[in-house]
């Protein structure tokens, strides 16, 4: 059963946010995919969307993953928000856990999305 769901992809790199977008609509065609470019432009779009899953890149200009994830999870405690990111370090891992927010890692690739889509549904 595939039920629409919406989905907030937020990456200051087009392409990543490109690639998120076709690979969680390979898994899942009806979802509605949101995208922002920056933290403070995914606060705004969030505000009209019932957010499912929220994928959030660690190092944009501006207002960055963690503390954007800060905010969204106050926000929507329910929703599902995972921090993207290549600079996979322990103080991030740390950071994403003491949010409750899921962590995992660059590059983006269709393999991680769908495991990623796969663990939210198991």
């Amino acid at each position: 059963m595939d039920h629409s769901k919406q989905v907030l992809v937020v990456d200051d790199s087009r392409v990543s946010r490109l690639m998120a977008h076709q690979f969680i609509l390979s898994k899942h065609a009806t979802w509605q995919i949101t995208e922002a470019a920056t933290g403070e432009e995914a606060l705004e779009k969030v505000k009209a969307l019932n957010p499912y899953l929220i994928l959030l890149d660690v190092n944009m200009p501006g207002m960055g993953g963690v503390a954007t994830a800060e905010q969204l999870r106050a926000l929507y405690p329910q929703t599902h928000i995972f921090l993207v990111t290549a600079n996979v370090q322990n103080a991030i891992r740390n950071r994403a856990s003491e949010l409750k927010v899921g962590f995992m890692e660059k590059p983006i690739t269709e393999t991680r999305i769908h495991q990623l889509i796969d663990t939210l549904e198991a």
